[in-house]
């Protein structure tokens, strides 16, 4: 029973692979093509390696650049609000300027209208974080080997 029709199967798909041809040779060769054209790309940009740096004592930092600076951040959550609480005063002796937006459009709106010190923060989870900057987004402090 099984035997029979797993073979009759295999002999209908034989017949029609010998019929077709061009199709059976495009369905061999364009994967190959994209593998090459993979492997094409991957070496004209190859893998930046990094080395290690030293770690080094950066000196006290220069809070006269900081004046007047913003940082904007959303969703307003107890989370984030703590957060930002700890970033502005246990670091800086006067504080930062933080403000809190409903919303990422707000936060941009903002951004827009300060664009030379402002920063803002969008607090995706409570692990994670992107920074904005006026004309720009940086991803949160996790290391990728390449992008």
């Amino acid at each position: 029973g099984v035997w029979r029709q797993t073979r009759a199967l295999l002999f209908k798909n034989c017949l029609i692979k010998c019929r077709t041809k061009k199709s059976s040779v495009q369905e061999v060769l364009f994967p190959l093509f994209f593998l090459f054209w993979l492997i094409l790309m991957s070496m004209m940009h190859p893998h930046r390696k990094y080395d290690e740096v030293p770690n080094t004592d950066l000196g006290p930092l220069d809070t006269s650049v900081l004046v007047n600076f913003v940082i904007g951040y959303t969703p307003p959550t107890p989370m984030a609000r703590e957060i930002m609480k700890k970033v502005a005063f246990d670091n800086f002796e006067d504080g930062l300027i933080t403000e809190e937006y409903l919303s990422e459009e707000e936060l941009e709106e903002a951004s827009f209208l300060k664009p030379s010190s402002f920063v803002g923060v969008v607090f995706k989870d409570s692990m994670s974080y992107q920074l904005r900057f006026h004309d720009s987004i940086a991803m949160s402090s996790i290391y990728m080997e390449s992008r």
